[in-house]
C-alpha cells in the first residue's frame, strides 16, 4: 500500500504545454481566405507600381537610345545608340541653362527652406501658446499645388499692382519686373517655392523632435550644456533619420519642379528646367520622344546620384562606428 502511494505521489502529471503550443501554432496560421486577402492587398499595389512606375521608367531608358516621333508602331523606331545624349550635351543650347537652374533650385531648397523649417520646428517644439494655430498656418502653403502657388505669387510680383513693389514704394516710379527679368526671375520663383516647401520640412523636423527622448536633454543639462550645445551635440544627431528623409524629399522636390515655372512663362526666359525640356520634347511640337526620354534619364541619374552618395556616406559612417 505504501509503495503504491509513493508511486502515485511521485508520478508526474502530463504537461499540457505541447497541446497549448500546438493550439497557438494553429491560431497564428493564416486561413485560406486570409491568405487571399493578404495576397490581394500586396499584389494589387505591387502590380500597379510595376505598371505605372517601373515599366514606364524602363521604357524611357530604352527609348532614350532611339529616334522616334511617337507616330506609328514600334517598328518605326530607329535605334541611334548614345547619339541623343551626345547631341543633348553638345548641340542643345537650352540644356545647360536648365541643368544650372535645377542645381540652383536644389541648393536653394537644401539651404533656405531646410534651415527655416528646422528653426520653426525647434520653436514650436517648446510648446508655445497657440502652437497648433502656428503649425496649421505655416503648413497651409503645402496644401496648395505648385500651379496655384505660381498664380498667387504672380499677383505679388506684378510690376505695378503687385504687393511687393507697392511695399517697396517702387510701383509708380521704377517698378521691378520680378518675373520678366531673366537675371532675377529664377530667384523670385525660388522664394515662392521655398514658401511652400518650408512648412513641409518644419512638420518633418517637428515629428522628429517629438520623438527625442527627454532623458537625453536632461542628462545634457545636468552636465552643464546650454540650449545650443544640447541641440547640436544631443538633439540634432538623433535626427539623422529625419535628415535622410528631408534630403530625399528636397532632392525630389527640386528636380521635379515644373508646375510653377510653366504657369508663369512656360519655363522660358530664364526659368528653364529639365522637366520643362522633357515635356517640350515629348508632348510639344517637336515630338522627339528619344530626346525627351534621354533628358528624363539624365534627370533620374542626377537625383539618384545625390541620394545614393549621401546614403552611402551616412551608412558607411554608421558601420565604422
Amino acid at each position: 500500500m505504501t509503495a503504491l502511494t509513493d508511486k502515485t505521489v511521485h508520478e508526474e502529471p502530463k504537461s499540457p504545454a505541447p497541446r497549448g503550443r500546438a493550439r497557438r501554432k494553429r491560431a497564428t496560421a493564416l486561413a485560406g481566405g486570409d491568405k487571399l486577402v493578404l495576397g490581394l492587398m500586396l499584389g494589387i499595389p505591387t502590380l500597379f507600381h510595376v505598371l505605372l512606375v517601373w515599366l514606364p521608367s524602363l521604357g524611357s531608358v530604352a527609348l532614350s537610345f532611339s529616334s522616334w516621333d511617337g507616330i506609328g508602331g514600334f517598328e518605326d523606331i530607329k535605334w541611334v545608340g548614345v547619339q541623343n545624349y551626345v547631341d543633348i550635351f553638345t548641340h542643345y543650347p537650352r540644356f545647360w541653362p536648365a541643368l544650372q537652374h535645377n542645381l540652383i533650385w536644389l541648393v536653394f531648397l537644401l539651404v533656405v527652406p531646410t534651415t527655416a523649417g528646422l528653426f520653426l520646428a525647434v520653436l514650436l517644439d517648446r510648446k508655445l501658446r497657440f502652437g497648433a494655430v502656428y503649425q496649421s498656418a505655416l503648413y497651409l502653403p503645402m496644401v496648395l499645388s505648385l500651379a496655384l502657388v505660381g498664380f498667387i505669387w504672380q499677383l505679388i510680383y506684378q510690376p505695378e499692382q503687385g504687393l511687393l513693389n507697392n511695399l517697396l514704394g517702387t510701383a509708380d516710379s521704377d517698378p521691378t519686373n520680378w518675373l520678366g527679368d531673366p537675371k532675377i526671375n529664377i530667384y523670385a520663383v525660388l522664394v515662392a517655392a521655398a514658401w511652400r516647401h518650408t512648412g513641409y520640412i518644419m512638420l518633418l523636423y517637428l515629428a522628429g523632435l517629438k520623438s527625442v527622448d527627454p532623458a537625453l536633454k536632461e542628462a545634457a543639462a545636468l552636465d552643464g550644456a546650454n540650449s545650443f550645445q544640447t541641440f547640436t551635440k544631443v538633439t540634432f544627431p538623433v535626427l539623422k533619420p529625419v535628415n535622410i528623409v528631408v534630403l530625399v524629399v528636397t532632392v525630389i522636390e527640386a528636380l521635379r519642379a515644373f508646375d510653377i515655372v510653366y504657369v508663369i512663362n512656360k519655363g522660358r526666359n530664364g526659368l528653364e528646367l529639365l522637366s520643362v525640356l522633357v515635356t517640350d520634347n515629348i508632348i510639344g511640337e517637336s515630338s522627339r520622344i528619344g530626346w525627351g526620354s534621354a533628358l528624363a534619364v539624365i534627370l533620374l541619374l542626377i537625383s539618384l546620384g545625390f541620394i545614393i552618395t549621401y546614403l552611402y556616406q551616412v551608412f558607411s559612417k554608421e558601420n565604422r562606428a
